[in-house]
């Protein structure tokens, strides 16, 4: 397979940015920005606490503690942005891959590890948090997100969800069939395209013949493409679009032009469809090292404060694989526990066969 080793890397022109790879701020006729010293630097740390998280985790998963990773490397600013953006009242839904989203609405790493370890059934209280529990089903979530979104319009409440997806998952019937509902309705609703280039193993052209920001006027409602890399942006932008929706406008479509630095999974080998050279030449847009590079060029942070929150990032790497390592086993029956909400005939005939193929173990040790 022929693949265009630049293809994605230079900026389209229609892109939303405040922050060249360079740590440049440039003015944008729709988008201010209005961020103190102390709010770049409190950025800055989310980025890279939240990258050591997710390295931990592939580490973790490459020694056998997890079964299976989805990396957000290269990712982060598009999640940081966007998730620093939500109000406590709003509501995320997320993929399976936003944990720098579930890092900024407060839930703890270690419990987003016990879903890939394989000892709970999703590991916070998403009302607890305002963060969805996260959805395998791809693009299923956006329904989730869009009638959730009904319900505040129909409460009256001064909120709006925010639902993740990929570049992919805009190919799914769920995807689309949220975008008709929710412009119907007017539904308070962000969608939040991660367009990291890569459905898995397959381009972004062969997915769509449009940017994809340009669907959202065939649905009757406003798109945007921004900057994924940039943290300035996604931050500005979707604060702008939860403002709107929660005022009535009805929804957005961000798609947030970004890259998927790893594989989809551990399970994945990306070296076997895309190249080297397009890897490269998207390191040189890493939303951490831009965010750096504006510290240092505008002398609002030292050397010291980098290697203090380097020093910080070691340790939540340690402390999230000590608790990690430290998860204890559930009971095999628990599996059964909080799949309905009502006593269900199918799971209890099911609960039971299990019950008694584990006895079988018990008598033959026996």
């Amino acid at each position: 397979m022929t693949v265009d080793a630049s293809r994605g890397a230079d900026a389209p022109p229609e892109l939303v940015q405040l922050l060249t790879p360079e740590g440049e701020l440039v003015e944008h006729p729709d988008y201010e920005f209005d961020l103190t010293a102390e709010d770049v630097k409190s950025l800055y740390r989310d980025l890279v606490l939240v990258r050591r998280v997710d390295l931990e985790a592939v580490a973790l998963q490459r020694q056998g503690e997890l079964g299976i990773w989805a990396s957000l490397l290269g990712q982060e600013a598009a999640q940081i942005g966007s998730g620093r953006a939500l109000t406590e009242q709003d509501m995320a839904f997320p993929t399976y891959r936003e944990h720098g989203v579930a890092w900024c609405r407060g839930v703890d790493p270690v419990k987003l590890l016990g879903l890939f370890r394989g000892v709970n059934h999703g590991g916070w209280d998403p009302a607890e948090h305002n963060f969805h529990l996260y959805t395998i089903v791809i693009g299923s979530q956006t329904l989730h997100a869009t009638g959730y979104a009904m319900g505040i319009q129909r409460d009256g409440a001064e909120a709006a969800t925010i639902v993740y997806f990929g570049d992919g998952a805009t190919s799914q019937g769920d995807v689309n069939e949220s975008f008709i509902w929710a412009s119907v309705f007017n539904a308070p609703v962000v969608f939040f395209c991660q367009n990291n280039q890569w459905a898995i193993s397959e381009p972004l052209e062969k997915q769509s013949r449009i940017p994809l920001y340009r669907r959202a006027s065939g649905f009757g409602f406003p798109g945007v493409r921004v900057d994924g890399n940039d943290v300035f942006a996604c931050l500005a932008v979707t604060k702008k679009a939860l403002q709107a929706a929660r005022e009535g406008q009805g929804p957005t479509l961000i798609e947030a032009f970004t890259y998927r630095m790893g594989a989809h999974t551990t399970s994945d080998d990306p070296t076997r469809y895309r190249l080297e050279t397009e890897l490269e030449a998207w390191k040189l847009k890493d939303p951490i090292e831009r965010v750096k590079a504006y510290l240092f060029k505008n002398e609002l942070a030292d050397q010291e404060f980098f290697d203090r929150i380097e020093a910080e990032a070691a340790e939540l790497g340690k402390s999230v694989r000590t608790r990690c390592l430290e998860m204890p086993d559930p009971d095999p029956m628990e599996m059964f526990e909080h799949v309905y909400a009502h006593p269900h005939v199918l799971l209890a005939e099911e609960r039971a066969q299990f019950a008694d193929y584990l006895a079988g173990f018990e008598e033959e040790v026996a």
